[in-house]
């Protein structure tokens, strides 16, 4: 009671003083805190090789610095937290990935934050293709909860008299519905479209339809509470990053690399060994000599992150040969990232470290495929991949059994259940497939006794007359003696 005593005069004397509340813009600048609710999702936020990353989480943090304050994040379980979070007033922007809604124009201000999306129906490969949604055969669409599908859907069912059934799914993030449209047991599904073309490459059996709407822009969302400063602020920065370019960079870091994750042709990897490895193809061998490392294994994982391309960039910050982070060069004792011997010394060291990480009780070749995953992604996840295998009954020392695991990483059902959270699980997956096949192509190129019979090889033939493929793409099987290759090709590095 004397607490609502005291408060109650304080309110009175403001009051009585002539004074008002400082503004929503002006409490963030006294605080120096900028608070900020979002979800993971890679279109959105997620923890990346160098830490924290996303497009709206990057284009918050350059608001945040604008400002002049820190940005504190909040992690949401799903869209539903988020509008409760914002609807009480208790964050300042609301990160999550949706679009207007006619149930927003009382409760939320909102600002455009670059990015435009559809809603898109996809299928299963196997079930026919709907034209409209006609088409359905009376089967249900499936989308995540508290997005905007709900709203496409039934518009777009009025405009065809089409009655349409749907299930909303509140457990389950675009990751988890295209996971369920890849295996068949969600036959039709609506997810964004952005969302699609981020994830579409590691689901394959997954075909889009068409679109329900028009695109429109994905929002930040501010409480109506608020008064308009902040609104004006992120107006303003957003019109000033979209000016000097800073919008469109972002957008491509993100987005501009989705065109090239198809399956890198062979006849490509055939012309790079004999044109690009032998400026290197010493570095290879001392480096890896000195590490104990099989130096075909190091030349694999050169190849696979850069091409063999020494002053190799990524839109992340990850740069060199060896495509080493800022934080992995400097632990390692890497100055100079496009130092060509310092990036593969530096490989060559790191790979060690994380090899070193794996347990002994592992034997090898298993032992080399969780180190390459780790390089990729990071042991943390790998270790949370091996908890998941191990929690589902198989075995977490056998690579065969957690690579089925890896992926689940991306959806919410199965990181949120996990120490290190969200991770791009496809990713190492595929990075060990294209490491295994790569190494097997330059064991046989660079025995001493197939060196001059190499290119009479069958195998070797029938590298040079491929065309790249695309994903799904068909399979290519080429057996080496004790060590088949894997079946599929990876993907080329977004980062090229």
């Amino acid at each position: 009671m004397a607490f609502l005593k005291h408060a109650s005069l304080l309110s009175l004397a403001i009051v009585i003083a002539g004074c008002s509340r400082p503004s929503t813009l002006q409490e963030i600048r006294d605080e120096g805190v900028l608070h900020v609710i979002t979800r993971t999702a890679p279109s959105i936020y997620f923890e990346g090789r160098e830490g924290k990353t996303g497009y709206d989480y990057e284009l918050a943090k350059m608001f945040a610095d604008e400002l002049g304050v820190e940005l504190r994040l909040r992690v949401a379980q799903d869209n539903t937290e988020i509008l409760s979070v914002l609807d009480r007033n208790f964050a300042h922007i609301g990160l999550a990935g949706l679009s207007a809604r006619p149930d927003f124009n009382d409760r939320f201000r909102f600002v455009n934050n670059g990015i435009q999306a559809k809603s898109v129906v996809v299928y299963n490969r196997d079930v026919q293709r709907p034209e409209s949604l006609e088409d359905l055969g009376g089967k249900p669409l499936h989308f995540v909860a508290e997005s905007d599908h709900r709203d496409h859907v039934q518009n777009a069912s009025e405009d065809s008299d089409a009655r349409i059934d749907w299930a909303e799914h509140q457990g389950l993030d675009a990751a988890g519905i295209l996971a369920r449209v890849e295996s068949g047991e969600f036959p039709y599904a609506v997810v964004a479209s952005n969302e699609l073309d981020l994830n579409h490459v590691f689901f394959p059996r997954v075909k889009k339809a068409f679109a329900l709407n028009e695109a429109t822009d994905l929002l930040w969302l501010f409480p109506e509470e608020q008064d308009k400063t902040l609104v004006k602020a992120a107006r303003r920065f957003l019109t000033k990053v979209e000016d000097d370019g800073r919008l469109a960079q972002l957008a491509e870091r993100f987005y501009g690399h989705l065109d090239r994750l198809n399956y890198v042709g062979a006849r490509t990897f055939v012309h790079h060994v004999e044109n690009r490895l032998p400026r290197y193809e010493e570095l290879f061998q001392e480096h890896a000599e000195a590490y104990e490392l099989d130096w075909r294994l190091l030349a694999a994982i050169g190849y696979q992150e850069s091409h063999w391309r020494p002053n190799a960039v990524s839109p992340t910050g990850v740069r060199g040969l060896m495509m080493l982070t800022r934080n992995t060069a400097k632990h390692i004792g890497v100055s100079n990232r496009l130092d060509v011997e310092e990036s593969i010394r530096g490989g060559a060291k790191y790979f060690t470290m994380v090899h070193r990480k794996v347990p002994e009780r592992i034997p090898e070749p298993d032992k080399t495929w969780f180190a390459l995953a780790s390089y990729n992604v990071g042991w943390g996840h790998v270790e949370d991949a091996r908890r998941l295998t191990q929690g589902a009954g198989k075995d977490p020392d056998r690579w065969m059994d957690v690579k089925e695991f890896l992926p689940k990483l991306t959806q919410k059902e199965w990181y949120s259940k996990t120490r290190f959270g969200y991770a791009r699980g496809h990713e190492p997956v595929i990075y060990v497939q294209n490491i295994r096949r790569y190494y097997d192509v330059l064991a046989w190129m660079t025995e001493p006794a197939e060196i001059a019979d190499a290119r009479k090889k069958p195998w070797f033939k029938e590298l040079e007359g491929m065309e790249p493929m695309v994903a799904p793409g068909p399979r290519v099987t080429i057996d080496t003696p004790g060590n088949p290759l894997p079946e599929e090709l990876g993907y080329l590095p977004p980062t090229l």
